[in-house]
């Protein structure tokens, strides 16, 4: 009698179950946003079998990976899957009633987004063994010594790093669309939430001989970075909190907060150019980094320099989980340029645009910061703001968009801390050996006589050519792209506005991102050829600009966000190459030449190279 009640009301409460996920409504929202305007519940569940369990019985290490498993399993089913959400304490059966609010950064992708973000998710058919139940286990015999009940189990494995709070592992079923709670594993922590970790380096002024690191900590007190040989200096300490987002109604203050713990930065001076070192940063009472070796830049005037440069990178995860927007091609790119720095020569890495896309969702700065640290902790690593680091509707921004979604600058500021000149005017320049470079914000006004038009003229203006010869114009936004697309990829306005400076100053070469895809142009101006680059002997084109006629145009967004394919046509007379694949460029730069290579980070094959001289007839 008692096997049949079981058997009973686990029937019912599975044919439940089965009920609400066939009833679930499709919608152009991702799956995962709309579980954010439900109320979640504990499922009509009486399984007494079920449990979940991870990997990991002591405390967590700053990364690695933690197999959850649930086990009896009366009947597995494709829409069951986990969320591991943080910090441990989070509502995740109620949700606010406002829908838009949750497809405001524009991604669309079927994400399990809960009344607060989960870190990841994965649907546990990501077992191959889950849904045929071949991890089978009997919970209970019957008289004749045969099975009466026979569970299965599952198991997925999710790659974590130290974001300071507890983990929490939340087994669902119903899939995203109509999910309700099943069980509820125990919380994990992290052994040391205050541990230094994820430094990177970027140049305070052109001389090579200052550098600033920045670090993450959940600690707020001050700590040191200690370098070349028993010099030391001691870090400024900054946060932020959901009263510094832009927006009430936005990811960054609702679902998406997570606290970042404490940004630590700190100068470190008394270097030479074009020299290495070893850093490490903490403190005795949090712990220690471990040791760095790092790279100066060469100093304004030296001979030559070799760096990266690409735009709209962001993060992709190493396990199976889905997350809020995922960038492909992020993790081979990261593995190339890792390779380019232990090969050797290479100064600086500039990124220019669109950084982590965290757009509101903070805990995701983490994950990014930890995928570009074998990197950035080397040598300087510059960036541009872009629009999924600034945009927000009544902020100040140009465009009126949420693709920040309420993060306003307000992050990317406070992990990116360039040698700016004021708090949200994220324009400045720096000089490295033969180059110099403006670096401009093309989401802050730029018309005709606004503060940053006019410090952008000043600088332009301001350049010893006999010291740089060469000057490089860059931010996020693009000036030219052949890339089809519901909305313009080029603002005529700023082209308007800022490209006159460009041919005024003799800029050899501007840099773009936004679109994901790599174009070259001529020397153009006003969308005309002023000159067509030449064929040398190895078929590699050459502009001459001793006789200056335009800056040449490279869009670079190819770094990691899902590609833009180009049009079949393209009906401009100024692209040249036109390529979608997923890679980095690799400028270096002489007193006489500037060379220029397009790396396919999957593949390291150069797929378009062109020079630039400066020879006079």
């Amino acid at each position: 009698m008692k096997l049949s009640l079981i058997n009973l009301l686990l029937s019912l409460s599975l044919a439940f179950l089965a009920f609400s996920s066939s009833s679930s409504s499709s919608s152009a929202i991702s799956k995962f946003k709309v579980i954010n305007r439900r109320v979640l519940k504990e499922c009509l569940d009486v399984n007494p079998y079920l449990s979940i369990n991870v990997s990991q019985s002591s405390m967590l290490p700053d990364e690695g990976n933690i197999t959850v498993t649930v086990s009896g399993v009366v009947d597995p089913d494709k829409d069951d899957w986990i969320a591991m959400i943080s910090p441990s304490n989070i509502d995740v059966s109620d949700c606010p009633a406002n829908a838009a609010m949750y497809a405001q950064t524009g991604d669309l992708s079927s994400l399990p987004l809960l009344c607060h973000y989960p870190v990841k998710a994965q649907y546990l058919s990501n077992d191959p063994s889950y849904l045929n139940c071949n991890k089978q286990e009997c919970k209970l015999y019957g008289e004749d010594n045969n099975c009466s009940i026979q569970t299965c189990s599952g198991s997925v494995t999710f790659h974590f790093v130290n974001i300071r709070t507890e983990l929490e592992f939340v087994f669902f079923t119903g899939g995203f669309d109509t999910p309700c709670i099943l069980k509820r594993s125990q919380p994990i922590g992290f052994a040391n939430p205050n541990q230094p970790l994820y430094g990177h380096l970027s140049s305070v002024d052109s001389t090579g001989t200052t550098m600033k690191l920045t670090w993450v900590s959940g600690d707020g007190k001050p700590q040191q970075v200690q370098y070349a040989d028993g010099n030391s200096a001691t870090s400024v300490v900054t946060t932020f909190k959901p009263h510094d987002m832009c927006s009430d109604l936005s990811p960054a203050k609702d679902f998406g907060w997570h606290d970042p713990g404490y940004i630590h930065s700190a100068i470190i001076s008394g270097l030479q150019p074009s020299s290495s070192y070893f850093y490490k940063y903490g403190s005795d009472s949090v712990g220690w980094s471990k040791d760095v070796k790092f790279s100066t830049p060469p100093a304004a005037g030296a001979s030559e320099t070799t760096f990266l440069s690409y735009g709209d990178m962001g993060k992709a995860p190493i396990d199976q989980s889905v997350e809020h927007y995922i960038q492909p091609g992020s993790r081979s790119v990261v593995e190339g340029m890792t390779d380019e720095l232990a090969a050797g020569n290479i100064d600086s890495i500039l990124h220019i645009g669109d950084i982590s896309y965290a757009t509101g969702f903070l805990v995701e700065w983490d994950f990014f910061l930890n995928l570009i640290t074998p990197v950035a902790g080397q040598l300087s690593y510059m960036t541009a703001i872009g629009n999924h680091e600034r945009d927000y509707p009544d902020s100040g921004s140009v465009y009126v968009t949420p693709d920040s979604g309420g993060e306003c600058g307000v992050a990317y500021e406070s992990y990116f801390q360039m040698p700016t000149s004021a708090k949200d005017e994220p324009w400045y320049s720096f000089e490295q050996a033969t180059v110099h470079f403006t670096v401009i914000s093309t989401e802050h006004d730029w018309s005709e006589n606004s503060k940053q038009y006019n410090w952008i003229r000043s600088d332009l203006a301001s350049v010893d050519r006999t010291r740089t010869p060469w000057l490089i114009f860059t931010g996020h936004r693009p000036m030219y792209s052949s890339q089809d697309s519901t909305l313009p990829s080029v603002d005529s306005d700023f082209v308007e506005s800022v490209e006159p400076l460009l041919m005024e100053n003799k800029v050899d070469l501007a840099l773009f991102g936004h679109v994901h895809n790599y174009e070259r142009t001529c020397a153009v101006y006003k969308n005309q050829c002023k000159e067509m680059p030449t064929k040398d002997s190895n078929g590699v084109d050459s502009y001459n600009n001793g006789n200056y006629t335009a800056p040449v145009h490279v869009v670079i967004g190819m770094a990691g966000f899902t590609l833009d394919i180009f049009p079949s046509q393209v009906d401009n007379v100024w692209s040249l190459e036109r390529i979608s694949e997923f890679g980095y460029t690799k400028v270096h730069a002489t007193k006489e030449i500037l060379s220029f290579e397009f790396v396919n980070s999957k593949t390291r094959e150069v797929r378009d190279s062109f020079y630039i001289t400066k020879e006079t007839n």
